[in-house]
């Protein structure tokens, strides 16, 4: 097991759920009513049978000493990792070292686990590291010309479609619809500048949706308008604004900082979806270098991404950071063991550094939507119709998102204050502060919010 016999807590196996309905049911399955045969070994592996509707019980079983999360497997038609059964299967095991005893794994789950060990040596071992055919670099050169070349003419073409907005007046962007919009999103797709795309597709979601809304849309197009300005003149900007510049139009980069090596702390986890894509987020805070750091990790529409890291472990591994400056995502390079408990806490500010952290991050990419803040002594209060996060040690506080207001996090958290301070760890921007990981004053485990 994690750290040989740690067990997790609730809080940090329903962080591993994709969605609100399958933490719901796997809380139901976290009992030892519908389990049977269940059991864990020293190596890292949870098993049991669910009865279901059928005759046969589901066949659950998850790896949690996995470097680079839980794995999981369950003969169950669900799409989602994990399922309700491997989180039920991972709440009892939290909670009831009984309904959970060590054990010898069964041969089904025993095949399981020993087939993704075999794997992971394999992929260990090789290490040649040399492609199968030698990499053209001319050739490389010529398609990222092609592309630049695509991106440009999308880039020329946005501008002159937000010239004819503003020429025409906002109140057209009313009548003419969502398919303007679309159909723009579309162009820039074809153009090969997937980052102007989404934010066109933001920007026609804007009109119409309430009092001041012409105000949004014009500070929504000049950012636009910054943007293919700022490709257009990429070769005069410095390196680090240059590659930020690229990152937002949406061109690919790989991850070419150094290697840092910490114990990263894993602050908070979220998946946001559209259509085509999930996207997962992971904030990670090292404990020696005191950064904090982004992972992303993607799923085809309907799927959850593989990589899950429980909220409130720690993982000692290496990081790379992606170019950019003020940039903040990173690769996750080589793990040197799972993820286990820790009692590392992140550093925390006061609410009027937390804004003034924003406003200097804008200096670096003027797109950013919110900077990763962890608050220090703040209580949760109602502002009118509104919430907010109170200063307890100053006469400020910071509002929470409209999203933060509608979500069950915010009750989690206003239990776990009860009127005391507690530490908060977030994302602060434009529309105020999102609260996601929180601790109380005195020891305590973390509470995820999100």
């Amino acid at each position: 097991m994690t750290q040989q016999g740690v067990r997790w807590t609730a809080d940090q196996v329903l962080a591993l759920a994709p969605d609100a309905a399958s933490r719901k049911a796997g809380s139901k399955l976290g009992a030892a009513g519908p389990w049977s045969e269940a059991g864990s070994s020293d190596e890292g592996t949870v098993w049991g049978l669910c009865k279901g509707s059928g005759s046969k019980p589901y066949q659950t079983v998850v790896d949690i000493a996995d470097a680079a999360g839980p794995a999981y497997k369950c003969s169950c038609p669900s799409r989602k990792f994990p399922c309700k059964h491997a989180l039920g299967l991972l709440l009892l095991w939290a909670a009831d070292d009984a309904a959970v005893p060590s054990g010898q794994a069964p041969q089904w789950a025993e095949e399981w686990a020993a087939g993704r060990r075999r794997r992971a040596e394999e992929k260990a071992g090789d290490v040649s590291g040399a492609p199968s055919g030698a990499a053209d670099p001319e050739a490389a050169r010529r398609r990222a010309e092609r592309r630049a070349e695509r991106v440009t003419s999308g880039a020329v073409e946005l501008e002159q479609r937000l010239a004819d907005l503003l020429r025409g007046g906002l109140a057209t962007a009313e009548q003419s619809g969502y398919g303007l919009w679309e159909e723009t999103a579309a162009r820039m797709v074809d153009a090969q500048a997937r980052g102007l795309a989404g934010r066109v597709r933001e920007l026609g979601a804007i009109p119409s949706t309430g009092a001041g809304w012409p105000v949004r849309l014009l500070e929504e197009c000049a950012l636009l308008h910054l943007l293919g300005q700022g490709w257009l003149r990429r070769e005069r900007l410095p390196d680090g604004l240059a590659a930020t510049v690229r990152s937002r139009m949406g061109l690919p980069a790989s991850a070419d900082g150094p290697p840092m090596r910490d114990r990263w702390l894993v602050l908070a986890q979220y998946d946001t979806t559209d259509p085509r894509l999930t996207t997962r987020r992971i904030w990670l805070h090292g404990a020696d270098s005191h950064r904090t750091v982004l992972l992303l990790s993607y799923g085809a529409a309907g799927r959850a991404p593989e990589l899950a890291l429980p909220v409130g472990l720690a993982l000692e591994a290496e990081v790379a950071a992606y170019p950019g400056a003020g940039q903040q995502r990173v690769a996750l390079g080589e793990q040197f063991g799972p993820p286990a408990p820790s009692a590392i806490r992140p550093p925390g500010t006061t609410t009027s550094r937390a804004a003034a952290r924003y406003g200097d991050a804008l200096r670096d990419d003027p797109w950013l939507e919110s900077v990763p803040v962890t608050l220090d002594r703040v209580v949760p209060a109602p502002d009118g119709d509104s919430w907010q996060l109170a200063d307890a040690d100053e006469d400020a506080a910071l509002p929470l998102t409209p999203a933060a207001r509608s979500r069950p996090g915010l009750w989690r958290l206003v239990a776990l204050s009860g009127g005391a301070p507690v530490r908060v760890f977030g994302e602060y921007g434009h529309q105020g502060f999102t609260p996601l990981t929180a601790w109380p004053e005195g020891p305590g485990d973390a509470v995820a919010l999100c």
